[in-house]
């Protein structure tokens, strides 16, 4: 049974495949199918950016789909960027760009009182219309430097509380124990155990 992962990110869907390994799914990515378009995000959640894609993309294609949406939430800053964390520093920027705006914006908060969170929302959704989700979160701090270099986006500057070390820091195992995606992920494993259940027993 075919699993569409709604991106067009090789990275990510390496993830979800270590993550999914044990479960009965061929993995896809939009590419992989043909599907060039990019759904807008036009939520103002997480959870409703990733409805948004899974109900869209499972119409297209005729697969189950899932898709996810991520940002973080630093508490000094009211919970920004949240929503808007690929966009942060403006469209088209790179993820360099995007820690630099946000350090700068950070540059008087001292330590102790940089508390942040990292947060995924995943959606599934079938081409017939039933949607299931779940989320995940990884509580840490923004440090003042960069460290790592196995991440992307905000890893190099979020300290995993729990780890002791940058999320750019962590082995790809030890990621896909306590990172927010690997959180949402796991509920969103027990979903699919279901719906393999229920074909099975049809």
């Amino acid at each position: 049974m075919r699993l569409l992962i709604a991106t067009h990110n090789r990275g990510k869907l390496i993830e979800y495949q270590e993550m999914f390994a044990d479960l009965p799914f061929d993995l896809v990515t939009l590419d992989d199918i043909g599907i060039r378009d990019d759904v807008e995000e036009t939520g103002a959640t997480l959870a409703e950016n990733a409805r948004l894609k899974a109900v869209a993309y499972a119409r297209q294609s005729g697969l189950l789909t899932l898709a996810d949406d991520s940002g973080l939430e630093v508490d000094a800053l009211g919970g920004e960027p949240g929503v808007h964390s690929k966009r942060y520093a403006g469209a088209n920027k790179s993820d360099a760009e995007r820690i630099a705006f946000l350090l700068d914006k950070l540059h008087a908060v001292p330590p102790g009182k940089r508390a942040a969170r990292f947060r995924c929302a995943i959606a599934l959704a079938t081409p017939d219309g039933k949607l299931w989700e779940t989320d995940g979160a990884c509580e840490g701090e923004i440090a003042f430097d960069l460290r790592g270099t196995n991440g992307f986006g905000y890893d190099p500057i979020f300290h995993v509380s729990e780890r002791g070390a940058r999320m750019a820091e962590l082995s790809t195992a030890e990621k896909n124990r306590v990172s927010h995606r690997a959180r949402a992920a796991e509920g969103a494993r027990g979903i699919l155990a279901q719906i393999i259940a229920r074909k099975r027993n049809a």
